[in-house]
């Protein structure tokens, strides 16, 4: 675990620090918000803290009750002023943000229920300007705020300061962008359901605060985050108004830093180690500008783009190129749990472990469908290469489901019991239930336990329809239903010791030579990243195991983003049958198809977004002057880090 600090001079105009693993990210920020209650405390004087909601801050607020209770931090002294709520919400209700600093972090330490300020979403629309100003107020008699905690909105909003906020704006109740609207959506069961206002503490209002402290994490964030830091100031991008503040930080994650200058061409702001993989994607960025194959870059396309001091090290133009390629060249591979004896031909390029076969291969999938989404090529070249292929699926997917599929499926079972004449009494008790429940259930609620069975199961039947046309058994499919995700709502549980055990009882179990892992961190529910978590977190559990010293860990994307070609180090190809076939599979799965009850930004189907993100990558490698393929699925293999 490193982080990296920058300053002004690479063309970040607010100080930045890149952590690897955003837990320590977490852990500093809550370390700074406990020095400042520390010294307040000593001093006789209260700690004034503004802070935010949402996904990104919670981590930041479980370090903060734990060094309450393992460390004896007292929240006595503190004030705390929220940054925003919907208009209109009960205090009460799922998404309201009362119920959220409630439940991560004041119903858990000692801060006096008086010194805790919210925006009220009951009040009557005419009382909201005069409440408005009494929030400021009320800030200023408590001396202004010390430390300001932000996320970053898609758009660039600071708490609901949408495009368009000016920097000398105050407390005041503001109408919500549609990409914020469609970002909330999945927390209140569609985008139809969110309020279209919300109560918001200013640009003015947060730039007052002596500190501010933005974080933002995963690769989603990535492309506003640059905007907000190297961009210029403007309205249009509000978080871009930090820049003037003088003591304003931000903390991102290596995925969330993706886009910056430092990341994307490190070579442009300053002096580099020109190792191998920085090579690689210096190269591929240059015939990306250039427009040309790598082969065909001169000693010119590189001085003229900033890459002099590789070419005076590694040069000429020629010998990098052809290393660079190769490189590439070597990922591309047909067979991803390696050739079967007879198949082997002279000078075939041997991998690792290329003398186990057939391979056993677990593959993970956070929802019931990610694992043909993302993987689905791949998947079926395992099974149809002879490999023992098992799928893993962590989460039920239970709330990703319409209602009226539910009343389907009853109807279904209904008729089908009343024909055959099964229990006909029980199932007609389970209609009536469906029918009422559904009939009467408000916006947001939580679904009933039977409902959420139901709904359970209609994802697990498509995922055994998907995996059979696939060529995985039944008998090899593990449905997991981790625990931290059984909530019924959008918001889960941290994830826990029984995730964890669950996970290394499969590991164990299987003992497998290949294990598939989601590394697609944009989803924007969270889901994906604590799957992930379970399974490095149990790979890292049994890393002593003697099965374990012959197994590999693969990481891949494609449902919310795609590896960069430089990152990829196994590159499936697929044909044009094997695309339909993984269009087919994909098709399995019926409730999600047409229309996904939480799509995400992206509003094409899952299966195009699979399709176009497939296709681009091979694009790309043509491009590059590599083969040219219908799609190509890439990997990166998992390098040990643990998040």
């Amino acid at each position: 675990m490193s982080i990296e600090t920058t300053d002004r001079e690479n063309g970040e105009q607010i100080p930045t620090q890149v952590a690897s693993n955003p837990s320590q990210i977490s852990k500093e920020v809550a370390d700074r918000i406990a020095e400042l209650i520390t010294e307040r405390a000593a001093e006789g004087k209260q700690a004034v803290l503004g802070l935010a909601t949402g996904s990104t801050p919670v981590g930041v607020y479980s370090e903060l009750v734990r060094l309450h209770r393992d460390e004896g931090l007292s929240f006595q002294n503190v004030v705390t002023f929220n940054l925003d709520e919907y208009f209109p919400m009960l205090p009460d209700e799922l998404q309201s943000y009362v119920r959220f600093m409630r439940e991560h972090l004041f119903d858990h330490i000692d801060i006096d229920p008086a010194n805790v300020h919210i925006p009220d979403g009951t009040l009557a629309v005419e009382q909201v300007p005069d409440y408005c100003r009494q929030y400021e107020l009320k800030i200023e008699e408590a001396g202004g705020i010390d430390i300001q905690l932000l996320g970053i909105g898609r758009t660039g909003h600071i708490g609901f300061n949408e495009p368009g906020s000016g920097r000398s704006t105050l407390t005041r109740l503001i109408t919500l962008d549609r990409v914020t609207r469609v970002d909330a959506a999945s927390d209140f069961f569609g985008a139809e359901h969110v309020p279209r206002r919300a109560i918001t503490m200013g640009v003015g209002t947060v730039l007052g605060a002596r500190e501010v402290i933005m974080i933002a994490f995963g690769e989603g964030k990535s492309q506003i985050v640059a905007k907000a830091i190297e961009g210029p100031i403007t309205p249009a991008i509000p978080a871009t108004f930090l820049q003037e503040h003088p003591n304003a930080r931000v903390y991102l994650d290596e995925a969330a830093a993706a886009a910056l200058t430092r990341s994307r061409s490190p070579w442009l702001t300053g002096a580099v180690e020109w190792e191998p993989s920085i090579v690689r994607k210096a190269v591929i960025w240059l015939a990306g500008e250039v427009e040309k194959a790598i082969l065909k870059l001169t000693d010119e396309d590189y001085n003229e783009h900033g890459l002099q001091s590789l070419l005076a090290e590694h040069g000429p133009a020629y010998d990098i190129n052809l290393r660079v390629f190769r490189s590439l060249q070597e990922t591309i591979s047909g067979w991803p749990g390696g050739k079967r004896p007879d198949a082997r031909q002279p000078g075939d390029r041997r991998r690792r472990f290329e003398d186990i076969y057939p391979k056993r291969a677990l593959i993970f999938s956070p929802h019931p469908d990610d694992d043909v989404i993302s993987m689905g090529g791949t998947l079926i070249r395992l099974a149809d290469q002879g490999h023992e292929v098992h799928v893993a699926y962590q989460t039920s997917g239970n709330i990703a489901v319409f209602d009226d599929d539910v009343i389907r499926f009853a109807d279904f079972v209904g008729d089908l019991c009343r024909t055959f004449e099964v229990d006909a009494h029980r199932v007609a008790a389970l209609e009536s239930h469906v029918e009422e429940f559904l009939r009467n259930k408000q916006p947001g609620q939580v679904d009933s336990a039977e409902i959420q069975k139901v709904k359970g199961l209609i994802r697990r039947s498509e995922a055994k329809a998907a995996t059979r046309y696939c060529g995985v058994p039944e008998e090899r499919l593990h449905f997991l239903d981790l625990p931290f995700y059984e909530t019924g709502r959008v918001k889960k549980k941290p994830l826990g010791p029984e995730d964890l055990s669950i996970t290394v009882d499969l590991l164990r179990g299987i003992e497998p030579h290949q294990i598939y892992a989601a590394g697609d961190l944009s989803d924007p529910h969270g889901t994906h990243r604590t799957c992930l978590a379970a399974v490095l977190r149990a790979c890292e559990e049994v890393k002593g195991d003697e099965w374990f010293q012959q197994c590999e860990v693969w990481l891949y994307r494609g449902a919310w983003q795609e590896w960069a070609p430089h990152e990829i180090e196994m590159a499936v190809p697929l044909s044009p049958d094997e695309v339909e076939r993984k269009r087919v599979a994909i098709f399995k799965h019926e409730s999600q198809k047409d229309k996904a009850l939480f799509p995400g930004p992206d509003r094409r189907e899952f299966w195009q977004r699979a399709e176009q993100r497939n296709a681009e990558t091979a694009q790309t490698f043509d491009r590059l002057g590599l083969a040219e393929f219908e799609a190509i699925e890439g990997f990166v293999r998992w390098k040990g880090d643990v998040i």
